[in-house]
């Protein structure tokens, strides 16, 4: 399948210039000024952006890949899916849960509450910006998710979202049979292999651990779209990082 590439270079919202290098011809970039405002206001601009470049993609037969700074672009992306038609099986590899409210966060950042906003849990502002329908949590696998904090974890466990704690676990895993939306936040690989990270969680995969897991998923045939939060920039002073990220990306995208 064809792939469809939309970088946006921003964490949150504020601009990530050191991912500008990525872009590569035909990749759409998503680089708007953006103006005043809340946090909010303003991701929801780019989430627009990704939306309309996603339900393009998939309706000109393209599989869409965003590449950004934070994972909250997600919103942007199934929210273009569901304007395509498409109501997709979540598949969200993380190192951490992303599923604080702004009740449980012990942080404050809206980084960390991603995949609770796409479930419909908390403040609904951006997924309202853009249209998204909340995904039903039993549509969601969150696979590794090592680093949680208290609360999180509870909510986690009360709800229908399956945590799969091994990535391993996907192989015997009965996938349903339906596009698959696979978010890989890379801070999921172990830090011995891609350090660059800033939240780095000790621990996790090592990168060819998830390259055989990606390689199973992409040799399923279901995957509709896929998106990648990156590395640091400013911390991959040798690319080890990006490099590693990258390749792990294609392998996903090897259907």
């Amino acid at each position: 399948m064809k792939n469809h590439f939309i970088l946006t270079p921003f964490f949150l919202d504020q601009p990530l210039p050191g991912l500008n290098s990525l872009a590569e011809p035909g990749w759409s970039l998503n680089k708007p000024i953006l103006p005043k405002g809340t946090p909010q206001s303003r991701m929801s601009l780019l989430h627009e952006v990704i939306a309309n470049e996603v339900a393009e993609a998939v309706k000109g037969g393209k599989r869409p890949v965003s590449i950004a700074g934070d994972c909250c672009t997600t919103i942007g992306v199934v929210a273009g899916l569901q304007r395509a038609g498409i109501n997709p099986f979540v598949i969200w590899f993380d190192g951490h849960g992303d599923f604080n409210t702004w009740e449980t966060t012990p942080s404050g950042f809206l980084g960390g509450m991603a995949l609770s906003i796409l479930a419909g849990l908390g403040e609904q502002t951006m997924p309202e910006n853009v249209g998204l329908q909340s995904v039903p949590e039993e549509m969601i696998i969150l696979t590794d998710g090592r680093n949680l904090d208290p609360q999180e974890r509870y909510l986690i466990k009360v709800s229908k979202v399956k945590h799969l704690t091994n990535v391993a676990e996907l192989f015997e895993y009965p996938l349903p049979e339906l596009p698959l939306y696979i978010h890989v936040d890379a801070d999921i690989i172990n830090p011995i292999d891609a350090p660059a990270m800033g939240y780095a969680a000790p621990g996790g995969p090592r990168a060819s651990e998830l390259e055989n897991v990606f390689s199973f998923l992409a040799g399923t045939g279901q995957i509709t779209a896929v998106s990648m939060c990156t590395w640091t920039p400013e911390l991959d002073v040798d690319k080890q990082s990006e490099t590693v990220s990258m390749q792990l990306l294609q392998v996903l995208l090897a259907s």
